[in-house]
């Protein structure tokens, strides 16, 4: 059983997660708008992914026992000046919602809850591999400018395609 500050704080993360599905949706809309459809995919596909990282500790805290409590998400920024804008942003996100995982376990340890440590453990791993992501695109975004690179990189974006994350596929 969760306890009552984790359950909170688990809550907490499952809307922040929506809201990152959001984040990322507000910006394929923006991408799209500046014909750049690869890198739109690419949001789309993070989308995806937010979602599903919301499912998993949605899904969590009902085997444990506890109630989701769905809170308002807020609305996303809307307003962008360039695609290397866009991603510096993908990356500073991911940044924060690192430290909204080693918050979440950093409570699950003082708490002694090892179960929600395991869980949380698989999103440990999984922001390494986001803000990696979001770096590397930043670092070529820098490179390439506003020269026509931009379009081989957008063809490159749009070959990005879903894959359902691990705890959601094992649970199925």
């Amino acid at each position: 059983m969760l306890s009552e500050k984790m359950l909170n704080a688990l809550n907490e993360q499952i809307n922040r997660e929506f809201y990152s599905a959001y984040f990322y949706l507000q910006m394929a809309a923006y991408l799209d708008d500046q014909s750049l459809s690869g890198m739109a995919n690419w949001m789309k596909i993070q989308t995806q992914e937010e979602s599903a990282h919301a499912m998993i500790l949605f899904n969590y805290v009902s085997e444990r026992g506890g109630f989701v409590d769905l809170g308002a998400i807020e609305k996303p920024p809307m307003d962008y000046n360039s695609p290397l804008e866009v991603f510096e942003q993908v990356y500073e996100h991911e940044q924060k919602v690192t430290a909204m995982i080693n918050a979440l376990m950093v409570l699950a340890n003082e708490e002694n809850d090892f179960a929600t440590r395991n869980r949380l453990e698989w999103f440990v791993a999984e922001q390494v591999e986001e803000e990696s992501n979001a770096s590397s695109l930043v670092g070529a975004l820098r490179r390439i400018g506003s020269g026509n690179g931009i379009f081989m990189l957008d063809k490159e974006l749009a070959s990005r395609s879903f894959a359902l994350p691990s705890p959601l596929a094992s649970s199925e």
